[in-house]
């Protein structure tokens, strides 16, 4: 069972009026390799963790701190500033997955979560997601999106067969709609049995 948390902020939001898309793993579950999965709506982070960490501190206790991998992260901000706190923002790049990010909270501790990609189609986000948020998931955060990328591979690849097959009469061809009657030839055959 996961946990959906649609957030809607009570003040508006600055960056979005959109809710927030996270799933987390339930509470009290054994701790696996992700914590969830977090589909923000663009590559800015400035933008992007105060609606994260405000959703996150009630839960988790205060986030302090996030680090991510700058793969896909265009511009790195050293601090965001989150409703009355600041929250520090850093970098690895070969310590850390480039699909994951990291938060860290002074009293409780840290939770690693996936980070779908925001041009990603809802379906696969919420295949992800799903994923992401089991406690009994033994994917690394690159894993998932690696075998979602394949997935993805393996659909357009069927979809271009059954286009092909279409273009050549498969599925998508149609019959005739009103053939023209066959015109019968009506001739008298000559008797062969009668001598001549």
């Amino acid at each position: 069972m996961t946990t959906t948390i649609p957030y809607t902020p009570a003040v508006e939001d600055r960056t979005s009026s959109l809710p927030l898309r996270l799933v987390l793993a339930p509470a009290g579950t054994a701790p696996a390799l992700l914590d969830g999965a977090w589909w923000p709506r663009s590559r800015d982070l400035t933008a992007e963790l105060p609606a994260l960490t405000a959703v996150l501190d009630p839960l988790w206790g205060r986030i302090t701190r996030v680090t991510v991998n700058p793969t896909f992260w265009p511009v790195i901000p050293r601090k965001v500033p989150v409703d009355g706190h600041v929250v520090g923002v850093g970098w690895f790049t070969a310590e850390q997955d480039p699909h994951k990010l990291l938060l860290l909270s002074y009293r409780v501790g840290r939770w690693d979560l996936l980070v779908i990609p925001p041009e990603t189609s809802p379906a696969t986000a919420a295949r992800l997601m799903t994923e992401a948020a089991d406690p009994l998931g033994t994917l690394t955060a690159s894993a998932l999106m690696n075998e979602a990328e394949q997935r993805r591979i393996a659909e357009e690849m069927e979809l271009s067969l059954v286009s092909v097959w279409d273009s050549e009469g498969g599925h998508g061809a149609s019959l005739p709609t009103s053939r023209s009657p066959a015109r019968a030839v009506i001739a008298q055959v000559p008797d062969t049995t009668k001598g001549i």
